[in-house]
């Protein structure tokens, strides 16, 4: 069914990381803690933190949560604004044997009032003004800023009669709700730990390493950002909220910081790249950018390469989803993958993990067709919160040659090449049919970013109110222009590499693409400018 999981054969200036054969994150932790107290875990605006200051601080509120009753099978919700509390707030959740809900105060508040409902937390730790300004009005709230005495002399009462198992929930993640309603996901201990004992030994890393923690603890790309340098010794670097939306103010930290491990989604990292060219060239301490989320951009890739003196940072692809703990595969990117025909290379599954391409009749396909994936190992979520029905539709045991596993249905379309690694062909959803013809939305936009003038870009397929469906470019400009001019300009470009149908009805201009609090592609909010939009945008 799979090729052989994937092996790096590099030469490293370090061994191999061993991630300790531990039952729970909070174990993890304290592992962590034992072998590098006094070195920085986290740093932020606020100051830096020691891992023996961290685990002080996330004792002492763990010890608080579970004065209030939280404990094993508890879900307690984490609402505060990005600072080094978030890591403090989580581990003293696991501390006391639950389970956290992020809940993003960049959120709306409808959308937060829906994610602790559907949850049912009945605690949340964070600002209390914070809490009713977000409408959670009727949720107990634990301020971690104004903690009342300990009343136990020296040593904070035991938060944890009973320690985290490798199955018991360690986070509840909400997927974005593309498809329907948010769903909320349910991730073990050992999902994660499986995640981190079989990924972190394919990279050169260790304690020196510095890692930015820049993605909203709302997505799960969070996770392994944190729990990278928990893991391995070194130092999570929290990107600020302000400078998580300027690629300048990116820029800066990354320089000011020395991080050497920038995690990025291809949208967001398109930015930083289009910052780094607008700039005089500089040297980065980056060892490794790791990409997530989104097929990958290889022609930025290249660009970001080739200002960058030799050999530069690793580059790597890691395909994955919130059901299968973050990532699924390993691919680094070298020249000749850069330079090839295969336009997001994804590589091969990580070493506990298989992946299944499957037709639409549940058969396996052959090398080289088009199925859609089924990620089957340690990595699979227990299901969603609360939806008996659904997990069982998505979450589902297959036959292997080594025997049952248990798999999810990802919705993904991919590919196995000659070499046995795998080319992500992008979702079902992505995938539209107009008038007649089947539409893959990415090849329209990697053409269109390929035109000079274009910064970035994004199709979809938008439907006025008498049923009538049109094919709209939102497009990005690279400098100022005259909108007609351009959008005609689009048009004869997409019409010499497209076939005709593939050609957008419309081009909106606009000054950035909208994204989600995770820093993905907003495809609803395109929609919604692609549909607000004049015929004709004035110059911008």
């Amino acid at each position: 069914m799979n090729p052989p999981a994937v092996t790096v054969d590099r030469h490293r200036s370090a061994e191999p990381v061993e991630v300790p054969a531990v039952g729970s994150l909070w174990e993890l932790f304290e592992s962590s803690r034992a072998a590098h107290g006094s070195r920085t875990a986290v740093t932020g605006p606020e100051g830096d933190l020691s891992y023996d200051l961290l685990h002080a601080r996330a004792e002492r509120l763990a010890a608080h949560l579970t004065a209030r009753g939280v404990g094993k099978g508890s879900l307690v919700g984490l609402l505060l604004p990005r600072s080094v509390d978030i890591p403090v707030a989580i581990l003293a959740v696991l501390r006391t044997g639950a389970a956290y809900v992020p809940l993003d105060p960049d959120y709306p508040p409808d959308r937060l009032a829906y994610l602790a409902e559907d949850s049912g937390v009945r605690l949340v730790v964070g600002d209390p003004e914070l809490v009713r300004r977000c409408g959670l009005d009727t949720v107990e709230v634990c301020d971690p800023w104004r903690l009342p005495p300990d009343g136990s002399g020296s040593e904070a009462p035991d938060p944890a009669p009973h320690a985290p198992r490798p199955d018991d929930p360690a986070y509840v993640i909400y997927t974005s709700g593309s498809t329907g309603d948010p769903k909320g996901c349910v991730i073990t201990h050992g999902n994660v730990l499986a995640l981190l004992r079989h990924t972190l030994p394919l990279l050169d890393i260790g304690p020196a390493d510095r890692w930015t923690l820049f993605h909203s603890y709302n997505f799960d790309f969070s996770v392994w950002e944190l729990w990278g340098p928990l893991a391995t010794g070194g130092t999570a670097v929290v990107v600020p909220g302000e400078q998580a939306r300027s690629p300048h103010g990116l820029l800066d930290l990354v320089l000011s910081e020395r991080v050497t491990v920038l995690n990025q989604v291809p949208s967001v990292f398109r930015y930083l790249q289009a910052c780094l060219a607008e700039t005089d060239p500089v040297a980065l301490p980056l060892r490794y950018v790791i990409f997530g989320g989104e097929s990958v951009d290889l022609d930025v890739v290249r660009d970001f390469l080739a200002a960058r003196p030799a050999p530069g940072p690793v580059m790597v692809n890691m395909y994955g989803i919130t059901e299968i703990t973050v990532h699924a595969t390993f691919k680094e990117l070298p020249p000749e993958a850069l330079a090839g025909a295969v336009r997001s290379p994804i590589g091969r599954p990580l070493p506990h993990l298989a992946i299944a391409l499957l037709g639409e009749d549940g058969s396996p396909v052959p090398d080289g067709e088009t199925g859609e994936m089924w990620v089957l190992g340690d990595g699979v979520a227990q299901g969603y919160l609360g939806r008996e029905e659904l997990t069982s539709q998505r979450f589902r045991t297959l036959p292997t040659p080594s025997g049952p596993r248990r798999g999810y249905r990802t919705g993904d379309l991919a590919r196995r090449l000659p070499d046995g690694e795998l080319e992500y062909l992008g979702r079902n959803d992505e995938q539209v049919k107009l008038r007649g013809f089947r539409i893959e939305l990415g090849e329209i936009e990697t053409a269109l970013r390929a035109h000079p003038s274009v910064r970035d870009a994004a199709a979809v397929v938008v439907t006025n109110r008498k049923g009538r469906q049109s094919l709209v470019a939102c497009c990005v400009p690279a400098a100022v222009s005259n909108g007609t001019e351009l959008q005609e300009e689009l048009a004869l470009h997409l019409a010499r590499t497209l076939p005709g149908y593939m050609v957008p009805d419309r081009f909106v201009l606009v000054a950035a693409l909208p994204l989600t609090p995770s820093g993905k592609l907003d495809r609803h909010g395109v929609r919604e400018a692609a549909a607000l939009r004049p015929r004709r945008d004035p110059p911008t």
